[in-house]
């Protein structure tokens, strides 16, 4: 495996002014969650690489603790990893996430790779976030070197531009 330089961030596969790519996933109850149906919200989607890790857990928790911020934007917060359903269940009640934990795992990685945020060495995707406006347009993305979390100030300053 090729090391990479912690220092600088991959470019994101999706930019501002692209379409955001559909998908469904499952949240913790096993309900599909379609983005198609999500048309006329803004939505941040937020790939991190997985539940009970300590980065992850942070920024989660970060977006918990700060989830004002988002609800007064009028932003709905989409969480995905590629973590089956019964763990991010388990996450979200062992941390009281109150947004949507979605589940990657089958097709295994489908909607990461689809926003370019797929790790094919790990497996796992890595920390990518994507603000969509109501019709469904990438407004803003950020996605962070590995082993770096991201930084809340980010959101806040992409949430401004709402």
């Amino acid at each position: 495996m090729a090391a990479q330089d912690l220092r600088t961030a991959p470019e994101p596969a999706l930019r501002p002014g692209d379409p955001a790519p559909d998908f469904t996933l499952p949240d913790t109850h096993g309900t599909p969650v379609h983005l198609a149906d999500l048309r006329g919200e803004t939505v941040l989607v937020v790939f991190y690489p997985f539940a009970f890790s300590g980065i992850c857990t942070s920024e989660l928790c970060e977006l918990r603790d700060n989830i004002e911020d988002f609800e007064t934007a009028g932003v709905r917060l989409l969480a995905v990893s590629t973590d089956p359903v019964f763990s991010l269940k388990a996450w979200q009640a062992a941390e009281g996430f109150g947004f949507d934990l979605l589940s990657d795992f089958w097709p295994h990685g489908e909607a990461s790779r689809a926003y370019g945020v797929f790790d094919e060495e790990s497996g796992h995707p890595l920390r990518g976030s994507f603000l969509v406006d109501a019709d469904g347009i990438v407004r803003w993305s950020l996605v962070s070197p590995r082993g770096r979390r991201r930084d809340l100030d980010a959101y806040r300053e992409a949430l401004a531009e709402v």
